[in-house]
């Protein structure tokens, strides 16, 4: 049964404090056992190396090696297309805001190893430099206490691009949706590609879904479907994000970096064949991936937005082809769910991509006046009306490697992009609309805000 809320109160408490950090460890642990259970002996196909680290973008491992709040803040707009406005322009946000659609009264979360412990203090600049409203940004560790980059056995150089992934993401879900309220769910071990972190992030997934702390969870993180042992070890993890979909939270995943290839477990060397990333391959998760933006000074493109060259995409052989892909499936030729399904931008790494998208979701939620959950299907249902629902779409460019052929941008769906690109203006209505309604009575909170009160039914 989804839960019958306001929107505006139950999600301003936060568990903290031992009691938190107690029940997030005790179910990182199980899931751990889980995990090295699945993965015993004789189940294992290839042989995994001992990861190494976290594979960032360039962008996020300079924005992490900035010494000081100012100079992050600095190389994160040096890493964007555009200033924040001029992404709200060139994503066409302001008529949603010109009817109070801001993301007020809803919660976004970016999901994230260590998180970054001066985040409040960073956004604050950031909100000052690009003219933007004050956001609240708060932390929870679920999944237990989280060290300092400085801290003995902590690996400071991934700590510290963990932070800048931390700071790229919350600029984003507040650049688009900067009346929500942004939750950082912050775990002490790095997700260092396979299956290692994997425990820790999605044991703090669920404590932040199952008490309604978040209505939209991105995930700026992945890896590739062959870096795990198994696939009783991968598939062991599909529960997490089902019982997301379950409590009415989407969850949104970046599709990688790599193109149409994909890192090993050492951190350095490619695979070298067509991969795609978990957890943005899952049936469950709302994959994005990266765009080119041409935009003037204001934020107005100057061209059509191409694909990004890295942007991660393909076709899955973990997971077979979901109700709502079939239609496009069987015009791309697809043999299992392929991704991304929509794209943002993404120069700075599709990390950049997934909160920019969430921000989105974030905006369709307050418009419905409740959570939308899994949105591929409202998804896959308006991409064939085009830019009537908001849909834009990106026709060129491919993420074939030096050593990996692989797919290219063409006229309506494709593997490369997915469905293209968002009109915000446009989008938001559509996907409102192509989702299963429920009863809500919308009324007004004062202070010029727009809230909502809603039932749920049963499901």
């Amino acid at each position: 049964m989804h839960r019958a809320s306001s929107g505006l109160g139950d999600r301003r408490v936060f568990r903290t404090g031992a009691r938190l950090a107690a029940v997030g460890t005790a179910a990182a642990v199980s899931l751990a056992v889980a995990v090295a259970a699945q993965a015993a002996p004789g189940s294992v196909p290839h042989q995994v190396p001992t990861p190494q680290h976290h594979h960032f973008s360039a962008a996020v491992s300079r924005v992490g090696s900035a010494g000081t709040i100012p100079d992050r803040v600095a190389r994160v707009e040096q890493a964007l297309q555009s200033s924040g406005p001029g992404l709200q322009q060139a994503y066409d946000t302001a008529p949603l805001y010109a009817n109070r659609i801001d993301g007020t009264g809803l919660t976004i979360a970016t999901l994230v190893a260590f998180g970054d412990k001066s985040a409040q203090s960073y956004l604050d600049q950031y909100d000052a430099d690009n003219g933007l409203p004050a956001a609240t940004v708060q932390t929870i560790e679920p999944s237990g206490a989280v060290p300092a980059c400085t801290d003995p056995g902590v690996n400071t150089s991934d700590c510290q691009s963990w932070g800048g992934e931390t700071d790229l993401d919350i600029s984003m879900i507040h650049t688009l949706a900067p009346g929500a309220k942004i939750l950082i769910i912050a775990t002490p071990v790095s997700e260092t590609e396979g299956v290692t972190g994997f425990p820790e992030l999605l044991s703090a997934m669920d404590y932040t879904v199952t008490n309604h702390l978040a209505d939209v969870i991105s995930m700026s993180m992945g890896t590739p479907e062959d870096d795990f042992a198994s696939s009783a070890q991968l598939h062991d993890l599909d529960s997490h994000f089902k019982n997301a979909t379950d409590h009415g939270v989407t969850v949104l995943a970046s599709s990688g970096d790599d193109g149409a290839d994909g890192m090993q477990l050492d951190g350095s060397t490619l695979w070298g064949k067509p991969v795609v990333s978990f957890p943005a391959d899952e049936s469950y998760v709302t994959a994005v991936g990266g765009t080119e933006l041409s935009l003037d000074g204001n934020g107005n493109r100057t061209q059509a937005d191409v694909l990004w060259p890295q942007s991660g995409g393909g076709v899955s052989h973990e997971f077979a082809i979901p109700a709502w892909q079939q239609s496009t499936a069987s015009a791309t030729g697809a043999a299992g769910r392929s991704l991304p399904d929509i794209t943002m931008e993404g120069t700075s790494g599709t990390s950049e991509s997934s909160p920019l998208m969430a921000a989105i979701v974030g905006l369709a939620d307050q418009s419905a006046g409740h959570d939308l959950g899994l949105i591929n299907p409202a998804l896959y249902a308006i991409g064939p009306n085009g830019t009537g629902s908001g849909v834009v779409d990106v026709t060129s460019g491919c993420n074939t490697t030096a050593s990996v052929t692989g797919f290219c941008a063409g006229t309506g769906f494709d593997i490369a992009s997915g469905w293209g690109t968002i009109d915000a203006a446009a989008f938001v209505p559509a996907l409102v609309a192509a989702s299963t309604p429920s009863s809500s009575l919308r009324v007004d909170v004062g202070g010029g805000r727009a809230g909502h009160i809603q039932v749920l039914a049963k499901q």
